[in-house]
């Protein structure tokens, strides 16, 4: 139920007891219409929910070995059970804090969004250490925006078509992701892809994907908790016993994409730390230039900041603690602790940490407070000692879930209004520019470009806001960044 600003909490229960405990001090469990029971099992259900990230997250930063992992422009990679344990170290903090702080019932763990950014289009410019510099940059401006007010004016400053937009298209980018690296689109000849190997479903790690993709896909369906932990999980296991019988070799042709299925050696290892401050805060722009490593920020800032906003009103809305306006209790106090994420995500080389809309599901089961957080944040940091575990999850089994979180972000298509072309075509270009280019600042500087000079060639420039002028102006010079550098250089 939507509050009003009268109502700072929701009405307590009648039965509920009432009590002068710490932790009815401090995070008020009464008056928010819960109990401590529902708390624990809110934040023990969000974290089920949550946990693939900690599987998911090295995947797609990291490898087992240089040939099998994402390098970057100077041949560097990040080892697997590092990121994995700065996964789960990020994770457990910053919820913590955020629960704690913000008094909210919300996860915070590595943006699929901007991890995949990183990994797929950043690293192919700079360094990791340079990469993860930009997303603590990143991370200061979010939470210097969140502090001063600046973040509130700025999110209604743009349209909400366009925050639509931007989170489908990198819903729609994600899933792509998932659809080449597990081998259901490949390149081909006369065409720029196709489906599987010439044209069908012709190896054993692809219909592992497909299977895994199915299986998470009614799981999720039937809204069972953690479903994308639980088919990740079971379709691991298929993936080994299919290792076992048909002894498939890695990165050959109809071979695993990067690490292949096995049982570990052991399940609790020490978790190693190593990647912990291996950032560099300004070597990116010594690298690429000023104006490429600005743009880099502003894309990182954009997608950290609408992903965030989109989420937290969302999951504010279903806890019942949200004001009419879609705002809700210690607002600045959320957006500052999800900045520092983003700070603390950089400098431990785990990417941006944001607030997870899977936290629904903890929410769903009754949590209304940041004591179910503290619990989430808890077991992320006990999941540090099971990093052993992301060593025998496939590629293909991870791409599914990135498929099915991409379809999750689709939903916001019905946001868009299509039935009106000054807000259907930038939207469109949005969403398509961006995995038909890799790039998520691609889709966001066509869609910004676009419906500024749409909509004021329709008639409608005053309600183009002056924010949206300057950052396509941004856009331009980074578009056509080639023919002025080589200009300048003639």
């Amino acid at each position: 139920m939507t509050q009003t600003r009268d109502n700072s909490e929701t009405t307590t229960p009648v039965d509920a007891p009432k009590t002068n405990s710490v932790l009815e001090r401090v995070f008020k469990i009464t008056e928010r219409g819960s109990t401590v029971g529902r708390e624990v099992r809110g934040g023990l259900v969000t974290f089920v929910t949550m946990a693939y990230i900690v599987i998911l997250n090295p995947l797609i930063l990291g490898g087992h070995a240089a040939d099998a992992a994402p390098t970057d422009v100077a041949g560097g990679w990040l080892p697997a059970a590092q990121v994995g344990a700065v996964t789960g170290l990020t994770a457990g903090v910053i919820t913590l804090l955020f629960g704690v702080v913000a008094n909210l019932p919300f996860g915070l763990a590595a943006g699929l969004g901007i991890n995949s950014f990183l990994a797929v289009s950043v690293i192919h410019e700079v360094t990791w250490p340079e990469a993860m510099g930009l997303v603590v940059i990143n991370g200061v401006i979010i939470v210097v925006l969140g502090a001063t007010g600046a973040r509130t004016a700025i999110f209604r400053a743009i349209p909400k078509e366009l925050k639509a937009a931007i989170t489908v298209g990198i819903g729609l980018f994600i899933a792509f992701i998932g659809f080449i690296d597990s081998g259901f689109v490949t390149p081909a000849q006369g065409v720029p892809v196709q489906l599987g190997d010439g044209g069908s479903i012709a190896t054993i790690p692809t219909a592992i994907f497909v299977v895994a993709l199915l299986l998470i896909g009614i799981l999720v369906a039937r809204r069972v908790p953690g479903g994308i932990l639980i088919g990740m999980a079971v379709s691991t296991v298929l993936a080994i016993i299919a290792q076992a019988i048909w002894r498939i070799e890695p990165g050959a042709e109809g071979g695993w994409h990067l690490n292949v299925p096995g049982l570990p050696s052991q399940i609790v290892s020490v978790p190693d730390f190593s990647l912990v401050g291996q950032f560099d805060l300004i070597g990116s722009f010594e690298r690429v230039g000023m104006l490429s490593a600005t743009m880099l920020v502003f894309t990182l800032v954009f997608t950290n900041f609408f992903d965030a906003m989109g989420s937290m009103t969302g999951l504010a809305k279903q806890a019942g603690v949200a004001y009419k306006d879609g705002t809700f209790p210690r607002l600045r106090a959320a957006f500052v602790i999800e900045g520092t994420g983003a700070i603390a995500g950089g400098v431990t080389s785990g990417s941006s940490n944001t607030v997870f809309v899977d936290s629904a599901s903890g929410i769903g089961e009754g949590a209304r407070t940041g004591f179910a957080s503290v619990i989430t944040g808890v077991l992320f940091l006990a999941s540090m000692f099971l990093t052993p575990l992301t060593g025998i999850v496939p590629m293909e089994v991870g791409s599914a879930a990135l498929v099915v979180v991409g379809a999750m972000m689709m939903g916001q298509i019905r946001a868009i209004k299509f039935t009106k072309f000054s807000v259907a075509l930038p939207a469109f270009l949005t969403i398509v520019t961006m995995p038909l280019t890799y790039s998520i600042a691609n889709g966001i500087g066509v869609g910004f470009i676009s419906w500024a000079v749409v909509n004021a060639a329709a008639g409608r420039a005053r309600k183009v806001h002056w924010l949206l002028w300057i950052v396509s102006a941004g856009f331009l010079l980074y578009f056509i960044r080639g023919p002025i550098t080589a200009l300048l250089g003639g």
